[in-house]
C-alpha cells in the first residue's frame, strides 16, 4: 500500500512522464481539423449552427425578455390596488412579454368560471410554451447528428486506411495504417466536440423554460386569489333551546 511519502513524489514525476509521452510533434488545432478530411466539413456546419441557436435562445430566455419577478410583482400589486383593468393595463404595457399575455388571457375571462379561466391560461401558456421551445430543437438535432458524421468519417478513414495497406505500396509500413487510424479518429473526436456542448446548452435553456413555468403558476395563482371576491363571513345562526311545558296529567 501506498503510504503518505510515496504521494508528493509521485506528483512530482508526474509532469516529467507526460512530458516524454508528448515527446513528439506538437500539431495545432488547424492541423488536427484538417487530417479529419472532408467529413469535418458538416460538422464544422453543426458546430456553428448549435453557436448560433444556442445564443439565440440565450438572449431570448432571459427573465427580462421572457417577463421578470418584478413584473409578476407589478401585476399583482395593480390587482390588489385597482382591480381587474388595472393589472389588465400594466399587462397591456407589457405585451411584448410572454407572462403578461399569459396572466392578461386569464384576466380577460374573469367574468367567466374559474375552471373556463384555467383553461383559458392553460392554453395560452402552452403556445407561448411552444413558442419558446422551437428553437431549441436544433441543438437536440445537433446532438443526435454529429457524433453520427463523426463515426462515419471513422469508419470511413479506416477504410480507406486498410484499403492503402491492402495496395501495393502499404505492405510492411505500419506508419501508414498508424497515419490512416489518426485521421479518421479526429472527426470522431470533433463530432464529440460539437455534441457535448450543444445538449449541455440544450438543458441548460430548457431548465430556464421551466423556471419560467413555474413563474406563471406563480403568478397566476396570487393574482386570481387577489381578484377572489370576499363577502363579509357569514354569521352563525345561534339556536334557542326549546322549552317544553310540563303539562300535568290529570289537566
Amino acid at each position: 500500500m501506498m503510504n503518505s511519502l510515496d504521494l508528493p513524489s509521485l506528483l512530482a514525476e508526474m509532469p516529467m512522464r507526460f512530458a516524454l509521452q508528448d515527446s513528439g510533434p506538437v500539431q495545432s488545432l488547424q492541423d488536427v481539423i484538417l487530417r479529419g478530411g472532408y467529413m469535418m466539413i458538416p460538422i464544422g456546419l453543426c458546430s456553428m449552427v448549435a453557436l448560433a441557436f444556442a445564443l439565440e435562445r440565450w438572449l431570448g430566455l432571459r427573465n427580462p425578455a421572457l417577463g421578470s419577478k418584478r413584473l409578476a410583482r407589478n401585476i399583482l400589486e395593480a390587482a390588489q390596488d385597482g382591480g381587474v383593468q388595472a393589472a389588465r393595463d400594466v399587462c397591456a404595457q407589457n405585451d411584448s412579454k410572454p407572462l403578461a399575455r399569459i396572466i392578461d388571457a386569464g384576466l380577460a375571462r374573469m367574468d367567466t368560471e374559474f375552471a373556463e379561466r384555467e383553461k383559458v391560461v392553460e392554453d395560452a401558456a402552452h403556445v407561448e410554451i411552444q413558442r419558446l421551445s422551437r428553437n431549441l430543437r436544433p441543438l437536440f438535432l445537433v446532438w443526435l447528428i454529429a457524433p453520427l458524421l463523426g463515426l462515419l468519417g471513422t469508419v470511413w478513414g479506416m477504410i480507406r486506411a486498410f484499403g492503402d495497406i491492402a495496395g501495393e505500396g502499404g505492405l510492411g509500413r505500419p506508419e501508414v495504417l498508424a497515419d490512416g487510424i489518426y485521421g479518421a479518429l479526429t472527426t470522431t473526436a470533433g463530432g464529440l466536440a460539437v455534441a457535448i456542448p450543444a445538449i449541455v446548452f440544450y438543458w441548460f435553456l430548457q431548465g430556464r423554460i421551466e423556471s419560467f413555468v413555474s413563474r406563471i403558476e406563480t403568478s397566476h395563482r396570487d393574482v386570481e386569489n387577489a381578484l377572489r371576491p370576499t363577502g363579509p363571513k357569514p354569521v352563525p345562526v345561534r339556536e334557542e333551546p326549546v322549552q317544553h311545558s310540563s303539562v300535568g296529567v290529570g289537566s
